[in-house]
């Protein structure tokens, strides 16, 4: 029975291989592409100013700057450095919900026009089963709550 198919966890699903706590990344490494692409439009505009009266170097050239520039400064501006980390985020959500936090999960979410990073926290109470639940933003920045929501736990199932 070898031949059987078999369902299997892909290999990133796999814990067995387990090293320690994900670390997630820092947005702060934006700056390198925005850079690189401020570099390049530099070089596009370069071309267009000496090629002049070349048939291969016409507008499309600055076109093309200013596309890159337009991605490289938003790349730049939007590369915060990220100075709370997910158990400090566990921590400031529990603050905010007002009761003790059983099961929670934190995920790293953007908001903005400008992509400021933002911990999205999911909490339940510490009651088996949970009688309430949260929903808390924390900003990766600063630490500082920008929203909350508590509700009674509508998935809980009453036995009595």
């Amino acid at each position: 029975m070898s031949d059987e198919l078999r369902d299997e966890l892909p290999d990133d699903l796999d814990t067995s291989g387990f090293v320690g706590p994900y670390q997630f990344p820092d947005n702060s490494r934006r700056r390198w592409p925005g850079v690189i692409y401020l570099v390049v439009a530099a070089i596009c505009v370069a071309v267009y100013v000496v090629g002049d009266g070349s048939p291969i170097v016409h507008g499309g050239w600055l076109l093309g700057a200013a596309v890159l520039a337009a991605v490289g400064v938003f790349s730049i501006t939007s590369s915060w450095r990220m100075r709370v980390d997910e158990r400090e985020a566990l921590v400031a959500a529990q603050h905010a919900v007002g009761f003790a936090v059983g099961h929670a999960s934190a995920q790293q979410v953007w908001r903005g026009l400008r992509s400021r990073p933002t911990w999205r926290v999911l909490c339940y109470s510490s009651e088996e089963p949970p009688t309430r639940r949260g929903l808390v933003l924390v900003d990766a920045v600063d630490g500082a709550v920008v929203e909350h929501l508590v509700e009674d736990n509508p998935e809980r199932t009453d036995s009595a």
